[in-house]
């Protein structure tokens, strides 16, 4: 079932790229920085979860959690290929203020209705596998480990379905993006495909699944005018149709705005 988390106080949006665990330098640049307030800020996925113990993260919500009181904002993270799943499933991380979405997963506020799909392709996955540090097998989820085998996005029709019945989709927030989008070659690609003979072929399956989640939201009327994405540590713009797709670079911040 589709998980649905609102914001009713929520007075502004604010997309992020990649963190990469940096989360205490994403609370001081928003909170202190940019002095920001009343922001719902949404991380577009490679947050950093499955490289530390659990109690790393508790730890860090701990440090960070008055600052984000007292500027009354609130970080919602989704899904990348540098995160552990199992820290994404519905009700792993629940605070207020700092939180984990699953994928299709609704965000609402500032008369916004957001869809969230998370995962992507490693491309230096074999040097992770190979690395000592790698657990091929654990009997923890959520033992520190580099890489996740079940890091792809899924295109799932059938929370679609579901979605399509309840809700408008006005804007969206990926890990990756569609083929259309930039990047549109393979340079600096081939390095690691040197020691990897299905990468190309994955790459191509995953940015094939956010073209099958474009169509899908465009054809069953969803009015989709805002599309942003992290992944690939470029900033790019660009409105194709009727919506601005937005790829940030590693920290990068940008606002959801109602219009184009």
């Amino acid at each position: 079932m589709t998980a649905e988390y609102t914001f009713p106080e929520a007075q502004n949006i604010v997309v992020s790229g990649d963190i990469h665990g940096d989360f205490n330098t994403l609370v001081h640049k928003c909170c202190v920085r940019y002095g920001m307030t009343g922001t719902l800020i949404i991380v577009a996925g490679d947050c950093g979860f499955g490289f530390n113990r659990p109690d790393f993260y508790e730890n860090v919500y701990t440090k960070n959690r008055e600052r984000l009181a007292k500027s009354n904002n609130w970080i919602v993270m989704v899904r990348g290929n540098h995160d552990n799943p199992a820290y994404f499933v519905s009700g792993q991380i629940t605070h207020n203020r700092f939180m984990t979405v699953p994928d299709y997963s609704i965000i609402r506020a500032c008369g916004h209705t957001i869809l969230c799909v998370g995962g992507a392709v490693s491309i230096d996955r074999s040097y992770r596998i190979s690395n000592p540090n790698y657990h091929h097998i654990t009997p923890n989820p959520f033992a520190r480990n580099l890489y996740w085998a079940d890091e792809k996005p899924v295109y799932d029709k059938t929370l679609l379905d579901e979605i399509t019945k309840r809700y408008v989709v006005d804007s969206v927030v990926t890990h990756t993006s569609p083929t259309f989008c930039e990047p549109i070659n393979k340079i600096g690609l081939e390095k690691w495909a040197e020691n990897d003979e299905t990468l190309f072929a994955d790459i191509a399956e995953e940015r094939a699944t956010m073209d099958k989640l474009y169509a899908y939201l465009l054809v069953n009327g969803h009015d989709v005018t805002n599309w942003f994405y992290g992944h690939f540590h470029r900033s790019w713009h660009d409105i194709i149709g009727n919506c601005r797709f937005r790829m940030l670079d590693i920290m990068e911040l940008t606002e959801l705005k109602l219009v184009l």
